[in-house]
């Protein structure tokens, strides 16, 4: 079994700094890739920042600059680093695992999710 969960949402000022963490555990051989997505009310889920194992990272357009994607890969965990937030940045954010378990399995593996709300 795997898990995937996130942490560090909540409410922040315009303007204001925000970190989330996510981590996955269980019956993990490799984790490929893990990234943040993210879903407003009313809009399709989007891709906001991805790790690969190497440290490769992509970001939306829209967060290029403001935030940071890191993980440890002894922990199987990443982090994002939300500086700079704007009202738009208000979204549920989902953690995104890419990883092979004990049992070889190549899979996507998604949290739950961790509600970021931007406001003044």
């Amino acid at each position: 079994q795997v898990q995937v969960v996130e942490s560090g949402g909540g409410l922040v000022q315009p303007g204001g700094s925000l970190r989330l963490s996510c981590v996955a555990s269980g019956s993990i051989s490799s984790i490929y890739v893990m990234g943040w997505y993210r879903q407003a009310p009313g809009e399709e889920r989007e891709q906001v920042a991805i790790i690969t194992s190497g440290g490769s990272t992509n970001y939306a357009a829209s967060v290029k600059g403001r935030f940071t994607i890191s993980r440890d890969n002894a922990k199987h965990t990443v982090y994002l680093q939300m500086n700079s937030l704007r009202p738009e940045d208000t979204a549920v954010y989902y953690c995104y695992a890419d990883l092979a378990t004990l049992r070889l399995k190549r899979n996507d593996y998604w949290g739950k999710g961790t509600l970021v709300t931007v406001s003044s």
